[in-house]
C-alpha cells in the first residue's frame, strides 16, 4: 500500500506540540482554577482575587505600570517608526536593525546592565516603580516600533499626496490621515507591549527591588506556596483580559491584503 504525503501533513508535528505544551496546560490550569485544596468544584478562588487587597494592589500596580510603559513606548516608538518609514532616509534597515539588536542579547544581562547603568547615576534606590517603568520601556520599546514601521511602510504615498494637494499642512496630514491608517500598527504595538508589561516581574524584581508586585509575581509566590488553585485562578483572569482584548481590537480577524490594513 502506497502512503501519499500532503502538505497538510506538516502541520501535524506542530498541531502535536500546541495539545501537549499549550491545550493540554490550559485544561490543567482550568481545572486547578475551579477547584479547591481538596479538588472540588468552586468559584471561591475567582471571588478571592478581588476581595484580596494584596491581590487587588498587585492588580492596581500592573494597571499603572503597564499603562504608563505602554504610553511612553507608544510617544517614543511612534517618531521614530515615522522616520524611518517614510523619511527615506539611506540605510534604513540598517537603522532599524540598531533598535532591534539589543532584543538578541541575553535579557537578564540587559537589565543587569541597565541596572549598573541607574546605580551610576544614583537612581536605583530612588524609585522602584521609575526604575521598573524604565526597565519595561527599555525591554518592549522595539516591540512598539516594529509594527508601527511595518504599518507605516505599506501607506498609500498617493493617499498622503493627495491631502497636501488638497491643503492640509504636514501636521494635519499626521492627525488626519496618517495615523488612522496606521491604527492597526498602533494597536498591534499597543497589545504586544500592554499584555506582557503586566507579568514580566523578572524586571521589577531586579530593578525594583522585588519592592514592586506585579500580578506575574503574585502568580509565582501562589505557585512556590502550593497554592496552584489560586495563582491559576489569576492566570486564566489574565488569560481571559487578553482574548477579550484581542477579539475586540480586531486581532482574530484575517489580515487583510490592503496597504497598511493588517496587523504585524
Amino acid at each position: 500500500m502506497k502512503l501519499r504525503f500532503a502538505r497538510k501533513h506538516l502541520c501535524i508535528p506542530y498541531a502535536l506540540f500546541l495539545a501537549l505544551f499549550v491545550v493540554a496546560p490550559i485544561f490543567i490550569m482550568l481545572f486547578y482554577a475551579f477547584t479547591d485544596a481538596n479538588n472540588r468544584f468552586t468559584l471561591g478562588n475567582f471571588g478571592k482575587i478581588f476581595s484580596d487587597t494584596t491581590t487587588l494592589s498587585a492588580i492596581l500596580t500592573s494597571l499603572s505600570t503597564a499603562i504608563v510603559t505602554t504610553a511612553i513606548c507608544l510617544l517614543l516608538g511612534y517618531p521614530v517608526a515615522y522616520i524611518l518609514a517614510r523619511s527615506g532616509l539611506k540605510h534604513t534597515q540598517t537603522l532599524l536593525l540598531l533598535f532591534i539588536l539589543p532584543m538578541w542579547i541575553n535579557f537578564v544581562m540587559r537589565l543587569n546592565a541597565l541596572k549598573e547603568f541607574l546605580s551610576l547615576i544614583n537612581l536605583l534606590d530612588k524609585s522602584p516603580y521609575l526604575n521598573t517603568v524604565i526597565g519595561m520601556v527599555y525591554d518592549f520599546l522595539p516591540f512598539m516600533i516594529l509594527p508601527l514601521y511595518t504599518t507605516l511602510t505599506k501607506l498609500d504615498k498617493s493617499v498622503i499626496e493627495a491631502s497636501t494637494d488638497l491643503g492640509a499642512n504636514s501636521f494635519q496630514t499626521l492627525i488626519r490621515v496618517v495615523i488612522p491608517l496606521s491604527l492597526p500598527g498602533i494597536i498591534s504595538g499597543v497589545t504586544m507591549v500592554f499584555m506582557p508589561t503586566m507579568t514580566n516581574y523578572v524586571i521589577s524584581d531586579i530593578l525594583g527591588r522585588s519592592q514592586i508586585t506585579i500580578l506575574g509575581k503574585l502568580i509565582e509566590n501562589y505557585f512556590m506556596q502550593s497554592n496552584w488553585n489560586m495563582g491559576a485562578a489569576i492566570s486564566m483572569l489574565l488569560l481571559t483580559v487578553m482574548l477579550l482584548f484581542t477579539w475586540l481590537t480586531g486581532g482574530f480577524k484575517e489580515e487583510k491584503n490592503e496597504r497598511g490594513a493588517g496587523l504585524w
